[in-house]
């Protein structure tokens, strides 16, 4: 018996009794042993896998995430392919699949490629239909994994294992264990290949594009944080800027964990330049707050001393001198160095305090003061309407005796409110005055010398007035315009004189 006879007879005994009926699927219509397409020059069974499994599409990757802080767009994220549900398997066209394949009396069946016969397998026990429809149904699977990949590609979805996809169809194609247009499924094959490249550039365009975007929003946040580090210290506002810094930092750390990766060359130099802008940020924050607590410290000192020196005025009596002590005191606060908002209020309120208690107290002197002066005041507004009786003077020594008389009283009645001190003094003042002008008026009429003082200044003006009218007299001739001016100004001014003292002339006689 020969090689080939022995194992049509093993496989004859494992045979099933009945072959599968056509419509149902190649795994189901699959023998327990089925001789595949042997070496060239034997017959020798092989098992026959089961259809090639289809494979999942891979998930689409979640788009890259961008930094917080800034809006950006994200890399298009790939729709969804849904894998197909298994269909049932048709009934396979035998006139249609006449054209690629034959099968033979014993089960054996041959692919018809280019003119040529190439031997796929053999399903013994069964008739020539269903052996070729079984090898036509393992096509039919390579086919079926061909078309979900063009959806995959039409879908654009990602293309990580597409090409490796591709690779392993045509190595299922050339091993010739099915039976169909392998030709046809080659040229779709090829069309993958070139739309699967031009997916992948597309795929690669997109995400350079979302890398960009990407890195621009993280040199963002760098830029930003360098900035607020490289401004003055003395006019930064730090409650705002170190807000700021640790919302980029946020912004950075939320970047790293969701946003897309930008290689660790790229992202380790960015790193390094945004921490170095947060130390340096950082050492200027603490350097200012320690030349500020320090200058905080010396005005805090400055004040207290203040506030000492006022505490010790608060208990004064000496009314005067106290009060002036305060105004120099608080020229002294003014000129000071101002301590934090907290600080200087306090400080402020303890000074302020001192203030009042010595004010207070001072004003319940005066009031007492002015309680006991209101008996006083009544005294004295009686003179000054004694007083004020006396005008219009008519007897000027009786005035003057009845002034005097006024005068004593008011000494002998004390001191009056203070509120009212200046009103009463004004009051009596007024007589007083009236009757002082009275008496120079009296003096200066009866003064012998003051009469003899004005008739020689009369003698003397008028001998002068007569020069100037000569002089001007003889410019006015020679026509000499500076002299005539000259002349003509001291003339007059003599002449007003002249009118004065004769006036005055006129009182004592």
């Amino acid at each position: 018996m020969t090689h080939s006879q022995e194992s049509d007879e093993t496989l004859a005994s494992t045979t099933p009794a009945a072959p599968a009926p056509e419509n149902a699927t190649a795994a189901e219509n699959a023998p327990e042993t089925v001789s595949e397409a042997p070496a060239e020059g034997t017959t020798a069974a092989t098992p026959v896998p089961g259809p090639s499994a289809v494979p999942a599409p891979s998930p689409s990757p979640a788009a890259p995430s961008p930094a917080a802080f800034a809006a950006r767009p994200k890399a298009p994220a790939a729709a969804p392919v849904a894998a197909p549900a298994a269909p049932v398997a048709p009934a396979v066209d035998l006139a249609e699949a006449a054209k690629f394949g034959r099968a033979e009396e014993d089960g054996h069946v041959f692919l018809l490629l280019d003119g040529e016969e190439f031997p796929v397998g053999q399903y013994p026990g069964a008739s020539k239909d269903e052996a070729l429809s079984y090898f036509v149904r393992k096509f039919d699977d390579i086919l079926a994994q061909v078309t979900l990949l063009e959806q995959r590609v039409e879908a654009k979805a990602p293309t990580t294992d597409m090409n490796k996809t591709v690779a392993h169809l045509r190595e299922q194609l050339g091993e010739r264990t099915s039976v169909g247009d392998v030709n046809a499924a080659l040229a779709r094959l090829s069309a993958l290949e070139e739309n699967i490249k031009a997916l992948g550039a597309a795929e690669r365009a997109s995400h350079d594009a979302a890398r960009s975007v990407e890195l621009a929003a993280r040199e963002a946040i760098v830029a930003e944080a360098e900035t607020i580090a490289a401004g003055d210290p003395t006019t930064i506002q730090w409650k705002v800027s170190s807000a700021r810094m640790n919302e980029l930092f946020e912004f950075w750390k939320q970047a790293q964990k969701s946003g897309m990766r930008l290689g660790r060359a790229t992202e380790e130099g960015l790193w390094k330049r945004f921490r170095s802008a947060r130390t340096v940020f950082d050492r200027h924050r603490r350097a200012y707050f320690s030349q500020l607590d320090n200058n905080n410290a010396v005005a805090k000192t400055a004040k207290e001393s203040l506030i000492e020196a006022a505490e010790e005025l608060a208990a004064s009596t000496e009314w005067g001198w106290a009060a002036g002590e305060y105004r120099r005191l608080m020229d002294q606060w003014k000129s000071s160095p101002r301590a934090s908002r907290k600080d200087d209020d306090a400080l402020w309120a303890r000074f302020r305090g001192a203030q009042d208690k010595f004010f207070a107290a001072r004003q319940l002197a005066n009031d007492a003061l002015d309680e006991e002066f209101g008996a006083n005041l009544l005294v004295k507004e009686a003179l000054i309407t004694e007083a004020e009786a006396l005008l219009p003077i008519k007897d000027l020594n009786a005035t003057k005796k009845a002034l005097q008389s006024i005068r004593d009283r008011w000494e002998e009645a004390g001191k009056v409110p203070r509120n009212d001190m200046q009103r009463v003094e004004a009051g009596l003042r007024k007589v007083e005055e009236a009757v002082r002008a009275a008496d120079e008026d009296n003096w200066r009429r009866s003064d012998p010398e003051a009469k003899a003082r004005t008739s020689s200044a009369l003698n003397q003006l008028e001998a002068t007035i007569a020069g100037l009218k000569d002089d001007l007299a003889k410019a006015e001739k020679a026509g000499d315009a500076r002299k005539v001016a000259k002349a003509t100004e001291a003339l007059a001014a003599r002449e007003l004189w002249l009118e004065q003292i004769q006036k005055a002339a006129a009182d004592f006689s």
